[in-house]
């Protein structure tokens, strides 16, 4: 079956979309919705469809990609979900854990489909590093890069979350005990958005810490998994995986100067080459198709917001804020 798709926002990641929407054989790209005219126009000629500022009677389509941004998913999801159109909204569902219960419970009210775009459960790295990990016990996540005026919402939503996530589904459960610090140091950040944030997350079987910045002066997507007997590395830039054993470590000379380990290292072949936005766009598409759990999909987005909620509620605990040095 082929699904008439309509594209809301055409910005960064609205853009990607666009491509892969209109790429994919079971899909019509029917529509994007835009405010912004000059944007809105330049996507639907890019990508041969039509364009309309705002988003209407939703009776043209059969389901909705949401890539707006962070502020106006809320409003929006629960405009697409009252029309009864399937949903696949870019992370997160909302920048507040009631906003996004609101959207949640009315998919389910509805009886409509809700997918949040958790993209890095789709990348080849994440998948085959699943696929070989068997009893995590300690992870390691760092998302930083540079400043992004555009991102008005504090790191916390707009990238830590896909981390977060990544250790929920590595360890199989939300985290026991979250403990968390946060940074406010750029001039043009929104009032009350982080720059940073490092996060301890406490799980029944292990440990994650998880990191995320827009300070940075490159841009990282590191992933460190271990185990009692190797340690699996991802790099989620370059989606590759490389695993390593502990042979053994001493000294390089007798009198105790310089270090020497040795460590057997092994380079897996992915699970799969697929791009993550079209591998998520095909797991979207079966949810449609009822080859995928709704209540299951719906179930898996709450735990890494409930998560990221909690980060900020200590964030704004008093004396909690790091402040920038020579602040008073």
């Amino acid at each position: 079956m082929r699904y008439r798709v309509a594209l809301v926002g055409t910005g960064n990641m609205g853009s990607l979309h666009a491509r892969v929407l209109s790429r994919h054989d079971r899909v019509d790209l029917v529509r994007v919705v835009e405010p912004r005219a000059a944007a809105g126009r330049a996507c639907a000629e890019r990508y041969g469809t039509a364009w309309t500022p705002e988003l209407g009677s939703l009776s043209d389509v059969d389901a909705v990609v949401l890539a707006s941004a962070t502020e106006t998913h809320h409003e929006l999801a629960l405009e697409i979900l009252g029309q009864g159109k399937p949903l696949l909204v870019e992370k997160p569902v909302a920048n507040s854990l009631a906003a996004t219960e609101e959207v949640i419970a009315l998919s389910v009210a509805r009886g409509v489909p809700l997918m949040c775009g958790f993209v890095e459960r789709f990348n080849p790295a994440v998948l085959t590093a699943r696929a070989l990990a068997t009893r995590p016990v300690h992870l390691m996540a760092r998302r930083h890069g540079p400043y992004a005026p555009r991102v008005r919402t504090g790191v916390a939503w707009d990238l830590l979350v896909h981390d977060v996530d990544i250790a929920i589904q590595f360890f199989g459960a939300e985290p026991e005990r979250i403990t968390s610090g946060t940074g406010y140091f750029h001039p043009e950040s929104a009032d009350g958005a982080e720059d940073a944030v490092e996060a301890v997350l406490s799980f029944p079987a292990g440990l994650a810490t998880v990191s995320a910045s827009r300070v940075g002066q490159r841009k990282v997507r590191s992933l460190v998994i271990s185990e009692l007997d190797r340690l699996i590395e991802l790099d989620l830039l370059r989606r590759d995986v490389t695993l390593y054993r502990h042979v053994s470590h001493d000294a390089v000379t007798p009198d105790g100067l310089g270090y020497r380990q040795q460590a057997v290292i092994e380079i897996p072949e992915l699970v799969s080459a697929a791009e993550p936005l079209a591998a998520q766009l095909d797991h979207f598409l079966a949810l449609l198709d009822g080859r995928v759990d709704v209540d299951a999909e719906r179930a898996s987005i709450r735990p890494a917001h409930r998560v990221v909620a909690t980060v900020l509620e200590q964030a704004s605990a008093p004396d909690s804020r790091l402040l920038h040095s020579g602040q008073q």
